[in-house]
């Protein structure tokens, strides 16, 4: 008989499945920051997301969730094409207010304008895509979205946001 590991008391310490259990296990998890952006038809909508995928580069395929009950929903839902935008750790605010429901999320101080297909791009991101949507997937309370990349810009400086525990962080040498 071998002795007891640390495995073991974790094993002790299972919950059954539920959605706290979910959440509770994905605050440990470190994610990537982006904010996804459409055209909608009474003005521009956007959420943070940190369910960002790349799924193919060929042909150059991301995916993101949404909850269906987001107020981005609606227009994402029919929006031929989303941009996405990857956030550095000066944009703690901007992940905030992209986060945050009812939130003016592109009044000032946020600063965008127009981008091809008439998607909203955000200035000062790290890396921006706009992507054509090929497939809305159901998942439960959520759609899955693909998207095929169309056209993008990676030259943004800086260092990446992070989401973990539940906060916005920088990352750490």
């Amino acid at each position: 008989m071998t002795a007891p590991s640390s495995l073991d008391s974790s094993l002790d310490a299972a919950r059954p499945a539920s959605p706290d259990l979910l959440r509770s296990v994905f605050r440990r998890h470190a994610a990537g920051v982006a904010v996804v952006t459409a055209r909608g038809g009474a003005g521009p909508v956007g959420f943070t997301a940190t369910s960002l995928t790349s799924v193919s580069a060929d042909p150059p395929l991301v995916s993101f969730g949404i909850s269906t009950g987001s107020s981005s929903w609606p227009a994402v839902a029919e929006a031929g094409h989303v941009g996405v935008h990857i956030l550095g750790e000066h944009q703690r605010e901007l992940a905030g207010t992209f986060a945050r429901h009812g939130a003016d999320r592109f009044g000032a101080p946020t600063g965008w304008r127009e981008g091809p297909e008439g998607v909203p791009v955000l200035d000062g991101v790290l890396a921006w895509l706009v992507c054509r949507v090929v497939a809305r997937v159901p998942a439960g309370d959520h759609r899955i979205v693909l998207a095929e990349v169309a056209v993008g810009d990676p030259s943004g400086e800086g260092r990446p946001l992070v989401y973990h525990q539940g906060r916005f962080n920088g990352l750490r040498d």
